[in-house]
């Protein structure tokens, strides 16, 4: 399921245990100037990489990096302590996750944000859909919602009074001209369905997996200013203070990692949170 990178940046801090513990997903971790962090490939682990190889020596942190290639994985293993974080969501998927799956896993510091934008290989311009055209859309319900209020602020649909990205579901589309049909996938595999569907609303990390750049070829992509959807550094609920846990969020928030992502992605498919 996951390819396992081990970065290292030599010294450590003295070993120390945190007193508390959360009530749920297991025993906070120790303070030992390691940090096992869960992170999908792009942008997640290439931010960590940067950070592992250029500023961890200094603040006295090791960072390994394991990588996943789904949604699911990283937050289950964060739970169960197989890794101590993880980077790759934006807080309504987690809170939708902690909902479901009864875990306790907290955000701790937002890094960047990914704009979602609609793709297609049949047509040039949203003026272009067919009728009954195929929409491939996130299947989990967070994404999904997002999808939907970007394809009404193209104006290809319409959603009922009041409702915006956080709450949307298909059920609240009251304007569809097109008689477009939704196809709900599995967020990793929305690239693959270019090739069977009209267009495809995907997931910043996962457009550019597939070499999709939300500023050239996007046909319609979401604005970052006020966008509620960065990503954040996540924890178990019983590390949420741990001193490696807090060093590592201050250097993913900092200077130089923003004007990494602003050097390695400067056409705007990547935006620092913060």
């Amino acid at each position: 399921m996951f390819r396992r990178a081990l970065i290292t940046a030599t010294a450590a801090t003295a070993a120390t245990v945190l007193a508390a513990c959360g009530e749920e997903g297991g025993e906070a971790t120790e303070t030992d100037g390691t940090v096992t962090i869960a992170a999908t490939p792009v942008p997640h682990a290439q931010i960590l990489e940067y950070v592992a190889d250029d500023l961890a020596d200094e603040a006295g942190l090791t960072i390994e990096i394991e990588e996943f290639t789904d949604y699911v994985q990283p937050n289950l293993a964060t739970d169960d302590g197989a890794v101590d974080a993880n980077f790759f969501q934006h807080v309504p998927y987690l809170e939708q996750f902690n909902a479901e799956n009864g875990t306790d896993l907290v955000p701790v510091a937002p890094v960047h944000i990914e704009p979602l934008g609609l793709y297609s290989d049949q047509v040039a311009s949203t003026d272009e859909f067919s009728e009954g055209a195929q929409i491939a859309i996130p299947s989990d319900a967070t994404n999904g919602g997002r999808a939907l209020a970007l394809l009404a602020e193209a104006g290809l649909i319409e959603l009922a009074e009041g409702v915006d990205a956080t709450t949307a579901a298909e059920g609240d589309v009251t304007g569809n001209p097109l008689d477009l049909e939704f196809v709900p996938v599995e967020a990793a595999q929305l690239p693959r369905t270019l090739e069977d569907v009209e267009a495809a609303v995907i997931n910043g990390n996962y457009a550019l997996e597939a070499d999709l750049s939300p500023a050239d070829d996007a046909l319609a992509s979401e604005s970052a200013e006020g966008n509620p959807y960065a990503n954040f550094l996540v924890v178990n609920g019983a590390d949420a203070e741990n001193d490696d846990i807090r060093a590592l969020a201050e250097l993913l928030q900092s200077d130089e990692v923003r004007d990494h992502i602003a050097r390695t992605w400067p056409d705007g498919s990547i935006v620092p949170a913060v």
